[in-house]
């Protein structure tokens, strides 16, 4: 199923381009990756997209700018506004009037800084470790970002230094296939070194209680780069929040648990 994919660019403000690979009919839900080298929306959600498609949902997966096959500009600063607005330019001009939004780390915090930014855009909210509810010097103590910037930024950046970054999301490193890795290290060689080296992120959970709408997330015990405690910010804040802990698991629930991740969200969503 995953061969039917369609992929449109498209033009956005500023000049950059944003890749978008669609699949499915039905309401919109909207898949959004994570940072990291070689990050791209189809790598990120491989295991996930046909269950989906087969629930009765139209599959979108939008390369953020700077990472898959969307622009990936040198000079600039990697904004969370600049990721929520590039992507929700796009998402428009592909007609998305309306969404489910499904996050995974800085997809976590794009997702809701833009149901922050459009109120009535963003119908519910899956999670998995989201980013943005902690100051970013927090995140970048967290032993698995400390090692991905120090191997990403060295000039020398090699297939080895990919396939232990991308192990270093999961617990299990059995689950990362060389599939994966060549398909990310063939991304991360075009990625600028500022993707990283200048992202800014703020913290979003002093408004954490704006989100009204049905929300679930998914977090990982051994997440080594999002500290688990952030579960606890949007159950204390969120008016309608639901937060599943998974032991043994990383930072990549929708992997490493993939079948029950795919089950649960998708009875949450039909619910």
């Amino acid at each position: 199923m995953l061969s039917e994919m369609r992929r449109t660019t498209y033009n956005v403000e500023g000049g950059y381009e944003i890749s978008i690979a669609e699949i499915g009919a039905g309401p919109t839900i909207v898949f959004l990756h994570g940072s990291g080298p070689g990050a791209s929306g189809a790598s990120n959600f491989r295991l996930n997209i046909d269950t989906f498609v087969a629930a009765g949902y139209r599959v979108l997966l939008p390369d953020l700018i700077g990472y898959g096959a969307s622009s990936k500009p040198s000079g600039i600063d990697y904004t969370l506004q600049l990721f929520t607005d590039t992507v929700y330019e796009a998402l428009t001009a592909a007609n998305v009037e309306s969404a489910i939004l499904v996050g995974n780390s800085l997809g976590g915090g794009v997702a809701m800084q833009m149901a922050l930014d459009h109120p009535g855009f963003v119908t519910r909210l899956v999670m998995m470790a989201p980013g943005c509810v902690e100051e970013l010097p927090v995140y970048f103590a967290m032993p698995g970002i400390a090692k991905m910037m120090g191997d990403f930024t060295s000039p020398d950046f090699t297939e080895a230094d990919q396939r232990r970054l991308v192990s270093n999301l999961v617990y299990d490193p059995s689950v990362i296939s060389d599939a994966l890795v060549s398909e990310r290290y063939a991304v991360a060689r075009t990625q600028s070194k500022d993707v990283l080296a200048r992202m800014k992120t703020p913290n979003l959970a002093p408004r954490l209680g704006e989100l009204t709408m049905p929300i679930l997330g998914f977090w990982g015990l051994q997440d080594d780069f999002c500290p688990v405690s952030g579960a606890q910010r949007f159950l204390d804040a969120c008016p309608d929040a639901r937060f599943m802990t998974f032991n043994k698991v990383g930072h990549w629930v929708q992997v490493e648990r993939a079948a029950e991740f795919n089950r649960y969200a998708i009875a949450f969503l039909n619910g």
